[in-house]
């Protein structure tokens, strides 16, 4: 679990970039990757409570996404789709936490990073 503090410290650098920013349209160049790193955080609140990690740590750092980004109710709707499409792909594969689960958390988990980290360096202020 000590892999969390970077991608925690990456997700909040991610959202004090984005609060900077003015409200952009849907199709900003950003927008892709921010879909995606909902999807991620979705899929590490699965998979880390899976593989014995209690709480709701990556559905706080989503709703922490959510407030930076302030969005419209429908692009409120597609991060929060995001998020549950992450959660779900794993819900329906894994009910106990395997080899395979604790890998695809370190995955994850690295993407994460990288995706907070591009995103703040490429569109930070």
């Amino acid at each position: 679990m000590t892999r969390a503090s970077p991608l925690l410290a990456a997700c909040l650098a991610i959202s004090m970039v984005v609060t900077a920013r003015p409200a952009l349209a849907t199709d900003a160049p950003f927008e892709p990757g921010l879909m995606r790193l909902a999807e991620v955080l979705g899929s590490l609140h699965f998979l880390r409570n899976l593989c014995g990690e209690k709480g709701d740590q990556w559905r706080v750092e989503m709703e922490k996404l959510l407030e930076s980004e302030n969005p419209d109710p429908e692009r409120r709707a597609r991060f929060i789709a995001s998020f549950n499409r992450g959660y779900r792909s794993f819900s329906g594969t894994y009910t106990q936490c395997t080899p395979s689960a604790t890998e695809a958390i370190a995955r994850y988990m690295k993407e994460g990073e990288t995706l907070s980290r591009d995103i703040a360096s490429r569109y930070g202020n």
